[in-house]
């Protein structure tokens, strides 16, 4: 197997694996895309992957599909986006027709029904452990500390008092007003280094 092979197949393998064994959704998946796509195979950066999620936020697709079409276009071009996409749908696809088929039978079954109320504890702490790594990174990477927690504070408080008084609050405003900001801070410090050229 030649070198371009491989790293199709490598591709593949990957997308499959995260999309067989991760359950809750591409939150969830954070945690696992950054385990194997930057720690493990160095396909993309922290920050890459952190982009690719604020990105996917803002457009048709969920986190890990989208993340799975950059890797592999960034590795492969479009061939490599096509099979690391496939890898990471198929896992789904096929569970979603089994389940099609056997769905009364699953609810019926105690076993399956008690597993799955372990795996959602286990989806809230992939969930929060994706979130954790992705501020300690964004606040690390950050040339200024203290920027980061002032978006961070107080747009946790908005979005868990929001939640825990049942306000309904879209965070598409709170997504817009941070990115403002964070444009109007970072894109004049930008601007003066490049000597004031816009």
């Amino acid at each position: 197997m030649n070198k371009s092979k491989h790293i199709l197949w490598d591709l593949f393998y990957t997308f499959f694996k995260i999309g067989a064994f991760t359950f809750g959704g591409g939150y969830a998946m954070i945690s696992l895309l950054d385990r194997e796509c930057v720690e493990n195979k160095n396909w993309i950066t922290s920050d890459e992957l952190m982009n690719i999620t604020v990105i996917a936020e803002s457009t048709p697709g969920p986190i890990a599909i989208n993340c799975a079409t950059y890797t592999g276009y960034k590795l492969k071009g479009l061939f490599g986006s096509i099979i690391a996409t496939f890898g990471m749908i198929l896992p789904s696809s096929i569970i979603i027709f089994l389940i099609s088929m056997f769905f009364e039978n699953i609810l019926s079954n105690s076993i399956i029904r008690n597993a799955f109320k372990g795996i959602s504890v286990a989806i809230c702490i992939l969930i929060t452990q994706a979130a954790i790594k992705m501020i300690t990174k964004s606040m690390k990477n950050s040339r200024k500390k203290l920027l980061p927690i002032v978006f961070i504070v107080p747009s946790f408080l908005i979005v868990f008092s929001c939640n825990l008084f049942a306000i309904h609050f879209s965070t598409i405003y709170l997504i817009f007003f941070c990115g403002f900001i964070g444009y109007f801070v970072y894109g004049k410090k930008v601007n003066k280094s490049n000597g004031g050229i816009k």
